[in-house]
């Protein structure tokens, strides 16, 4: 062999390049991924039960217990086992209602996501306190308006159409 032939080409397995041209993402794109791997890892398919814990039991048991995670058997996603950190004093207490909390959580999911309750006792986080809403407006509803909004039945709606007049009222101040 000759210094001046070129080598020969080894054949075997080709080296890894990584794909190129994809750009940089969001950080906003990657937050959801990164939460719900961290709380799958700790037992929560969703997470928003505990972000909506209040709402789910109620006030006056949220700040007695919290959801620690919920523990399905293998390759299922029914029939779990919502584990709870209850204060020790209020043990008793929501023991009694295990049954109402059982309803309200599946309730919450749209099926029978948890089968069972484990209680634990120990330290629980007040619950976040939401911001109050904005009191209506004080401005009157338009005299055109206001008649054809006195013959819905929804007092409800009635009120946020009653704010969106108010709004177009003001548009034309």
């Amino acid at each position: 062999m000759k210094r001046s032939d070129p080598p020969k080409s080894r054949k075997g397995p080709k080296r890894y390049e990584r794909p190129r041209g994809q750009g940089a993402r969001r950080l906003g794109e990657l937050v959801p991924d990164i939460g719900r791997a961290a709380f799958r890892k700790f037992g929560f398919v969703q997470s928003s039960i505990v972000t909506r814990w209040p709402e789910i039991v109620g006030a006056n048991h949220a700040r007695t217990c919290q959801p620690e995670r919920i523990r399905f058997a293998r390759g299922r996603k029914d029939g779990g086992t919502l584990e709870l950190v209850v204060l020790p004093a209020h043990a008793p207490m929501i023991q009694h209602v295990i049954p109402e909390i059982i309803e309200r959580v599946n309730r919450f999911f749209g099926y029978n996501a948890v089968a069972q309750v484990k209680l634990r006792q120990g330290a629980v986080k007040a619950p976040v306190a939401r911001p109050a809403a904005a009191p209506p407006s004080l401005k009157p509803v338009p005299v055109e308006l206001g008649e054809s909004l006195r013959d819905i039945g929804d007092p409800e709606l009635r009120a946020v159409l009653e704010g969106l007049a108010r709004g177009l009222g003001a548009d034309k101040d």
